[in-house]
């Protein structure tokens, strides 16, 4: 699936933090309203600042965070990074994929998914009740492995996919 016209992708550089927090709490937004405590949501509009600082921190690091942008700034990102659970034996992990509503079933999201993880093995977390984005990771070879964990915006559970 080709891209939008005028979309583009690239590695994320640490002076679009503040543009990557601000995205964040967006696509949050987005995909969660109605699926977690709005009060989750709102708290963390409140502290957009401190997002925008943990963006900083994170683009400071090694592991690449990809985001896809039109002329009107960034529509969505993807991470991904060594392995944070000892139970799984799969090296990859997707911390995050998310692009705003107005381009879900675009490509996008599925572009950003292919420069973080292609074909290789990987794993992720993914809120319950996201059926959306549950069948967008089946799509992918994804399966839920049964692994659950509860957090305050709800619970979530852990989708494996072994490497093509």
């Amino acid at each position: 699936m080709a891209l939008p016209d005028g979309v583009a992708i690239r590695r994320a550089v640490p002076d679009d933090a503040e543009a990557l927090g601000h995205l964040h709490l967006d696509v949050w937004d987005d995909a969660y309203t109605g699926l977690m405590p709005q009060r989750i949501l709102d708290e963390r509009r409140e502290k957009a600042d401190e997002r925008v600082e943990r963006w900083r921190d994170i683009l400071g690091q090694e592991k690449p965070t990809w985001i896809a942008e039109d002329a009107d700034g960034l529509i969505g990102f993807s991470g991904v990074g060594p392995a944070r659970d000892n139970d799984v034996d799969i090296a990859v992990e997707l911390y995050a994929l998310y692009v705003r509503a107005t381009y879900y079933g675009t490509g996008v999201g599925y572009a950003l998914f292919e420069q973080a993880v292609g074909d290789h093995a990987a794993y992720l977390w993914v809120l319950a009740g996201n059926d959306r984005a549950i069948e967008f990771y089946q799509r992918q070879g994804f399966r839920l492995d049964g692994t659950k964990d509860e957090h305050d915006e709800g619970l979530h559970v852990r989708m494996v996919r072994a490497g093509t």
